[in-house]
């Protein structure tokens, strides 16, 4: 069975347009040419890739299950005759983060193969988004919250950050000498990242501490917390890793609590497994492996 390229194409056309004339018109097709190959290519593939009617087509489940695969090839075609071009053929690698580590992540990372004959592309995403683009090939390296063991990935841990309390350097608790409770934040605005399990349980812990009925909101991502922390003088609930340049810079305290630990963020590095050594990649991770080892 033979797939030709302009199939490929045809059909995420189709996808995206949801329409078989207005992909046939793009490319310079007959809509009844359009229909015809697609029908040819469902043969090939024994299943049907779109549900007809009046307003257009729609992709049928198997159609989006085929679609990650289809773009994948594609892509792995422009790659390769980049790579044929000379200088336009650097080698590319795509990453993906949860938006609270983008900072964290994207810029150290990027400073540290500035030199590395790689081009990279950044997007941020949640943890499950990420790893199933990971296994679908649409991404080469994610960056994630904690996940069991996934067969096709590999992961490695990076970093097991506490939930930290932290306030602007100027803010009148920043000087307290001993550790607070959570009824003595609870007179100031309060700001919690929604980092994941036990976030709601702190919000209902500071509701009962709070002497008026003040809204608490649960934030995403971590840097919203931190700016309310930063410019408008909030108690900002964070992993310590999101604020890591903040803190060691001076510009947020964080706070000593008189409490348990109120949770963790442990962040892992997933990429799928292969025989083939991929110099690129191993670069990646290499370097993502050496930033970690600064963050403990």
């Amino acid at each position: 069975m033979s797939i030709s390229l302009e199939d490929l194409e045809l059909l995420l056309d189709v996808a995206e347009l949801g329409s078989f004339s207005q992909a046939a018109a793009r490319r310079g097709w007959s809509q009844p040419q359009a229909s015809q190959r697609v029908a040819l290519l469902e043969k090939r593939l024994g299943a049907p890739l779109f549900s007809r009617h009046r307003r257009g087509a729609e992709p049928t489940a198997a159609c989006q299950a085929f679609l990650p695969a289809a773009r994948a090839a594609l892509d792995a075609l422009a790659e390769g005759r980049n790579r044929l071009a000379g200088a336009e053929g650097l080698p590319r690698l795509r990453m993906a983060c949860l938006p609270s580590l983008a900072g964290v992540i994207f810029g150290p990372l990027l400073h540290r193969l500035a030199e590395a004959p790689m081009e990279i592309r950044c997007d941020t995403d949640h943890s499950p988004q990420i790893l199933q683009l990971l296994l679908a090939g649409e991404l080469d390296i994610g960056f994630v919250l904690h996940r069991p063991a996934i067969p096709g990935l590999e992961q490695d841990v990076l970093c097991d950050s506490p939930i930290v309390a932290v306030v602007e350097a100027a803010h009148p608790l920043a000087a307290a000498e001993r550790p607070l409770s959570l009824g003595r934040l609870a007179g100031y605005p309060l700001a919690p990242q929604n980092w994941g399990e036990g976030a709601e349980e702190l919000v209902r812990r500071l509701r009962g501490q709070c002497a008026s009925a003040r809204p608490i909101h649960l934030l995403q991502p971590a840097a919203a917390a931190r700016d309310l922390a930063l410019w408008h003088g909030y108690v900002a609930f964070v992993p310590r890793l999101a604020v890591r340049q903040e803190l060691e810079k001076g510009v947020l305290r964080e706070l000593a609590l008189a409490e348990p630990e109120l949770g963790r963020w442990r962040v892992m590095m997933a990429w799928r497994g292969g025989k083939r050594r991929d110099a690129a990649k191993t670069m990646a991770l290499d370097a993502a492996r050496a930033l970690a080892r600064d963050w403990r």
